[in-house]
Parts: C-alpha cells; sequence; structure tokens
C-alpha cells in the first residue's frame, strides 16, 4: 500500500500519512506531488503522451511526474518518477528544484502542492525507455510543439509550469 504524507498549508509534515489516492485531507491540509522537466541542452524538451486507459486524461502530453511516497524527499521523487517513466537518471543533471505551486479543492480532499524541477543533459531518443502502461510515447520536443499541443487542450499543466520551459 503507498502512502503519502500530509502536509500543512506552509508545506511542512504534519506526521500524519494517507493512503495513495484517498481524498480524506481536510482544508489546510494537502500532498506533496513533483514534476521533472527533462531539456536537452539545444532546448528539446522529454514529454510523454499518456495511455488511453488513464481515468484522467487518456492521450494528453505531459512531463513526468507523480506523487511522493510517505518519508521522501522531493528531490528524490522527482528523480524516481522521471527514471521510472523515461528510464533516464537525472540525478547528474545540471538544474534542479524550480518553484512550487498549490491546488486548493475545497471539500473534494485532495489539495496538493507541485514541486517543478528541470534537469539539463544531453539525451538522445535512444536513452529513452518508456514506462509500459503509463506512457503511449514520447517526444523531445520543441518550446512550439508543447505550446501547441496546450493550444489544443492536450498538455497537462502547461498553465501552472509554463515558465519552466523558457
Amino acid at each position: 500500500m503507498e502512502l503519502w504524507d500530509i502536509y500543512d498549508k506552509n508545506k511542512v509534515r504534519t506526521g500524519r500519512t494517507m493512503k495513495k489516492n484517498d481524498w480524506i485531507l481536510k482544508d489546510d491540509e494537502y500532498h506533496l506531488t513533483v514534476l521533472g522537466v527533462v531539456s536537452t541542452p539545444d532546448n528539446r524538451f522529454l514529454i510523454t503522451k499518456r495511455v488511453m486507459t488513464k481515468a484522467w486524461a487518456p492521450g494528453w502530453w505531459e512531463v513526468s511526474g507523480g506523487a511522493a511516497m510517505a518519508g521522501e524527499e522531493s528531490r528524490d521523487a522527482v528523480l524516481r518518477e522521471v527514471f521510472e517513466e523515461t528510464g533516464i537518471d537525472a540525478s547528474q543533471a545540471e538544474g534542479g528544484y524550480r518553484f512550487t505551486y498549490h491546488r486548493e479543492n475545497p471539500g473534494e480532499g485532495d489539495n496538493y502542492f507541485v514541486d517543478i524541477y528541470r534537469f539539463v543533459m544531453d539525451i538522445d531518443e535512444s536513452d529513452v525507455h518508456i514506462q509500459e502502461g503509463e506512457c503511449a510515447g514520447y517526444m523531445l520536443a520543441t518550446l512550439d510543439e508543447i505550446k501547441e499541443f496546450a493550444a489544443q487542450g492536450i498538455f497537462l499543466h502547461y498553465d501552472s509550469i509554463k515558465e519552466v520551459f523558457e
């Protein structure tokens, strides 16, 4: 069973945990998610396409990410997620933490912080090994291609993270 830490409104762990996707959070309680943008030195970005069996946003494009496990630090969580989803080890890459945003969904029990990272490293398509069952494909996209997916409404989180691509 996967557990997530519960954080207060100041992004401090409360010492309590919740089961994965068990939306029990009260107002002013949060869980932590992470997103890892992997960029090449020439500003192409590794993005993945969600499988069509996903309950939420099937077939949409995104950057690697997911929830931090209980006791897991944000950087460790993003490195794990990037590796699990793409096979890329970003632990020695340039870059790192960029910013945090949060979402509040009053009364729904699903409030969260999102830590955003950008890793710059020299990769090519032969380095990418996507996680079957999670990703239906990938591409090393230009910013213009990502903006086009966002304009079509098929790129997750773009409005919240667009500054990390610049």
